[in-house]
């Protein structure tokens, strides 16, 4: 292997090889530790430490980098304490995500470094937005992502990939390309030579590097990030190594073909550079053993610093209180008087509108929502009002946009994006439930994002545009789930989820849309989020609902004159106002959940069994769900009405006062 030093003096060639050895020897006692079982796991990156240790030492300290499982150089570089890597090791309360996630799932925002989650590649979407954060703070700061050859196959890297391309984002993409996949080699991964191929397709550069050669390493990513300072773009580099040891130790190496860790041995990043250094004279044996002496007295130290930290102690208090990053939800009320006749749709794009003066770095994104206005016209007029950098049409790539909100909101901005359909929302439901709605739990990091859905049927729009997927997300702790069935609560519960540092899911039925119309405030105010309301008095029969199924209950309160129903607006459906259900069913005795949603395993069904739970004693009649077919949802208008709810409300509600 030759090393070209021409850049490197002998302080700074020390300076390397210190940041190189010290993960080299962390695993080497790590492997011990794992033979002797004090330790549970472990993901190794031997062989691989000039990549990790390379990329990170010709990084500025104030850059991101997302690393992956494999990349403990990384941590090492950004110089983590020692004694509290090992915490989050071996799940201690001093770790960074508090027992919560295991090895290197996690981040810190103090050393810019945000870590995986085990599905290979979302991480590569959250660059993007860090990457369009700094291109808009005009920063001049590259943000570094990792992926690996088996983890580029998934979509997520071409999604990346292709928003980095098309936005011009200063985001270096490095492909660690050791050549397996867990047991499966690189040609039964993929057909192209190089991945450097790539780059033509993407209209980016793209480079190929020896991944073990740590000076040949420091020296690509340094020029990739002063071509990015003159002109910021995406660069895809290959580094090219080999895995010594398994997927993770316990899987072990026998698949390999005898002999190919021999040839790699030759290769090997440490031995090379250490080598190299002592023909140099920067580098002496004594020396040598000296560095390495003091680091495994440190890491000894440091282990068994972090062993003798006290177990956990579970609180349920605290798992609970850190589902949410912590926010005041007091509502903020209008400055002014005035009001105005406002369309639902009208409320939405004013909220927007409202929110971007207000934050004046928000960003907003979606297909089709620039100059066109989005498929709504939601968003029509933003581009002359705040400019094509805050209003972004996107490629057709919700997860790497879903990723990006994440992005931004690392990076200390707020983002709304809109998928075009609620329906559109599967191909970002990864980052969602697993970015999203975790990183704040995990290890303290907000999800500042707010994801508009416009959902719903009675369009005749067929089974992929009409669906009602709230449930999809009702069962993932973390998010917020939010469901105005008016222009009042439109605005003012937009405003609130974009105030919130949580992530908000927020749906907006399009028959709505222009079909409904109310005299609101004209100035900025916000509606607290997770308080439902009783949209009228009654005393017969309780009908808990939300969305389009508000309207149906009102129209059928108008029919049915001779019978009084207390009517609940959910409005929310995570956090779920609990004490308004129970005090409605209280004063009624008898329930009826009404949602436009599937039947089975609708948020009826929680909502029902809680009712049955909490309020059993003064119930008068079993508890009553309407819900839609459990069909997909139809096209001709004569089936989508009989797949409605609706079509059975009537009914139901009569057999359950007559009970």
């Amino acid at each position: 292997m030759k090393f070209n030093r021409s850049d490197f003096d002998n302080e700074e060639l020390l300076s390397i090889y210190k940041s190189l050895i010290l993960p080299r020897l962390i695993e080497e006692k790590m492997l011990i530790y794992l033979r002797q079982g004090k330790i549970s796991k472990w993901f190794s990156g031997w062989g691989q430490e000039g990549i990790s240790v390379g990329c990170t030492y010709a990084m500025d300290k104030d850059e991101y980098i997302l690393p992956m499982h494999r990349n403990l150089g990384v941590f090492t570089t950004r110089n983590i304490p020692l004694q509290r890597l090992f915490s989050q090791f071996q799940g201690k309360s001093n770790g960074f995500t508090k027992g919560r996630d295991r090895s290197f799932h996690f981040g810190s925002q103090a050393h810019r470094i945000i870590g995986m989650i085990s599905h290979l590649g979302p991480q590569m979407g959250i660059a993007d937005g860090i990457g369009l954060a700094e291109k808009l703070k005009k920063s001049k700061k590259s943000t570094l992502v990792f992926t690996g050859d088996g983890g580029a196959s998934e979509g997520d890297f071409h999604e990346a990939i292709n928003v980095a391309a098309v936005w011009d984002l200063p985001v270096i993409f490095v492909v660690e390309n050791n050549c397996w996949g867990l047991s499966t080699p690189s040609d039964e991964q993929y057909r192209f030579k190089n991945f450097v191929d790539k780059g033509i397709g993407y209209g980016i550069k793209a480079r190929k590097i020896d991944g073990n050669n740590i000076l040949e390493v420091i020296s690509a990513i340094r020029k990739a990030r002063e071509e990015q300072q003159n002109s910021p773009a995406p660069i895809l580099l290959e580094l090219m190594s080999f895995r010594m040891r398994g997927h993770e130790e316990a899987s072990g190496t026998k698949y390999y073909p005898e002999g190919l860790q021999d040839k790699w041995i030759e290769k090997d990043p440490v031995s090379s550079f250490s080598n190299f250094l002592i023909q140099e004279k920067v580098l002496s044996k004594s020396l040598k053993n000296e560095i390495e002496e003091d680091f495994k007295n440190q890491i000894t130290l440091s282990f068994k610093n972090a062993n003798e930290e006290p177990l956990i102690e579970p609180s349920l208090e605290n798992e609970l209180n850190d589902v949410f990053y912590p926010f005041d939800n007091t509502p903020i009320l209008p400055q002014k008087e005035n009001l105005s006749e406002k369309r639902f749709i009208d409320a939405i794009s004013d909220s927007l509108s409202q929110s971007m003066e207000k934050n004046s770095d928000m960003v907003i994104m979606g297909q089709d929502i620039a100059e066109y206005g989005g498929a709504f016209k939601v968003t029509e007029g933003f581009i002359d009002k705040f400019g094509k950098d805050r209003v972004r049409n996107t490629p057709l790539c919700e997860s790497a946009i879903v990723g990006a909100s994440l992005g931004l909101s690392i990076s200390g901005i707020k983002s709304v994006m809109e998928m075009q359909f609620s329906d559109f929302v599967t191909c970002g439901f990864n980052q969602i439930v697993n970015n999203l709605a975790k990183i704040h739990w995990r290890w303290g990091q907000k999800a500042d994002v707010v994801i508009r859905m416009p959902t719903g049927g009675g369009t005749a729009a067929g089974s992929f545009h009409s669906q009602s997927i709230e449930s999809w997300f009702f069962h993932t702790p973390g998010l917020k789930i939010v469901y105005p069935s008016s222009p009042y609560d439109a605005k003012g519960l937009l405003n609130a989820s974009i105030e919130d540092p949580n992530p908000v899911l927020y749906f907006e039925h399009k028959v709505l849309y222009r079909s409904i119309k109310e005299n609101i405030p004209d100035d900025y105010y916000t509606l607290e989020i997770g308080k439902a309301k009783t949209i009228q008095k009654g005393n017969d029969i309780s009908i808990i609902t939300y969305g389009m199924g508000v309207h149906w209950a009102l129209e059928l309160s108008r029919e049915l004159t001779d019978i009084s129903i207390d009517i609940i607006d959910l409005k929310t459906l995570l956090p779920l106002d609990k004490e308004t259900i129970y005090q409605s069913v209280e004063k009624t005795g008898k329930a009826l959940v009404l949602h436009e949603a599937c039947m089975t395993g609708g948020i009826g069904a929680e909502i029902a069994a809680l009712i049955s739970e909490f309020c059993f004693e003064k119930l008068d009649a079993p508890v009553k769900r309407v819900a839609s077919l459990d069909t997909a949802v139809p096209f001709a208008e004569q089936l989508e009405k009989q797949f409605m709810a609706k079509s059975r409300l009537s009914h139901i509600v009569k057999e359950l006062i007559e009970y």
